[in-house]
């Protein structure tokens, strides 16, 4: 189903919501816009600081209204939002636990013409690394904005990563959904089960649709939060599958297969799994993000012909 916003928007109106009833919440920019921040640089003057180009002190600065006593949001470029800083987020947030919300636009290929300064395909796997750290990878724009609630409920550091792009609703806002489980399943089905967070969760459900022209019955589980992993029910989901798939627009290295890969073997299970992701390289394409998918093998149609071939 198609839909009129982002999820950068759709978050920062629910943060924005939230800001006006509760005045320690705060949102450091480095310099990054979006009509959704408008209004808190309009309404909530106080409640907004743009540090400039100057990722570095932006978590430098969210560290100091945290340890007096706010709620702070961190913004920019996924890269510059956590590669850039990631000593500093290890020192300031992930060590000290600090309520600071890490949020990142442009997960994957989001910046698709922008090459592999702007592509974000080792988000996963660095902040993953980290004690404290709560990660989320929303699939739409309706569990963006429930999870600016969300990590305002969480006393310690927290990282959202953002897809730039406007991607089609999966979640219907007039339920009330929490999204306290960390995942949830789509579609059901006995032959194989593909997990897939953020974006590729979109591909999951095509590639779904077409294995069923072939008698294949796939299901698919939205894992959006990575860590931690809701273990007990994500096993509770798959016990039954034959078969499964992991599909991220990620680095395979440290990335949600691996964090899939890394339950099973803690957990004795034997179940065969199939990861799909970006190779150990960087991608110098451009074309378009269902191009540079291709080039990495996991766009919809070179998946499904793996999956059947596999089957």
């Amino acid at each position: 189903m198609t839909n009129t916003i982002t999820m950068r928007d759709a978050f920062f109106d629910a943060l924005y919501e939230l800001a006006k009833r509760d005045r320690n919440i705060v949102v450091v920019s480095a310099d990054m816009g979006a009509p959704s921040l408008d209004q808190f640089r309009r309404d909530l003057a106080s409640q907004f600081v743009n540090v400039g180009i100057a990722e570095a002190s932006m978590v430098t600065v969210a560290a100091g209204l945290a340890l007096n006593g706010k709620r702070v949001f961190t913004y920019a470029i996924m890269p510059f939002a956590t590669a850039r800083c990631y000593e500093l987020i290890k020192v300031d947030f992930s060590l000290m636990n600090l309520p600071v919300t890490t949020v990142g636009i442009g997960a994957g290929f989001s910046y698709e013409d922008s090459g592999p300064t702007h592509h974000s395909t080792e988000d996963i796997t660095i902040m993953r690394a980290l004690p404290n750290m709560i990660i989320f990878s929303p699939s739409d724009y309706v569990m963006a904005a429930k999870l600016a609630e969300v990590v305002c409920q969480i006393p310690g550091p927290t990282y959202i990563r953002l897809d730039r792009q406007m991607l089609p609703r999966l979640y219907d806002p007039k339920q009330s959904l929490t999204f306290s489980e960390g995942l949830a399943s789509l579609k059901t089905g006995k032959d194989v089960c593909i997990i897939a967070t953020g974006n590729m969760v979109h591909n999951a459900l095509a590639i779904a649709d077409k294995l069923a022209e072939s008698s294949i019955e796939a299901g698919v589980i939205d894992l959006y939060r990575l860590k931690p992993v809701n273990e007990e029910l994500l096993l509770d989901l798959i016990a039954s599958s034959p078969k499964l798939v992991t599909l991220e627009e990620h680095l395979l290295i440290g990335g949600l297969g691996s964090a899939v890969a890394e339950m099973l073997v803690d957990h004795g299970q034997t179940i065969p799994l199939k990861r799909f992701g970006i190779p150990d390289k960087y991608v110098y394409a451009y074309g378009g993000r269902e191009h540079i998918q291709r080039i990495c093998g996991i766009d919809v149609e070179t998946v499904t012909k793996a999956i059947r071939e596999w089957w």
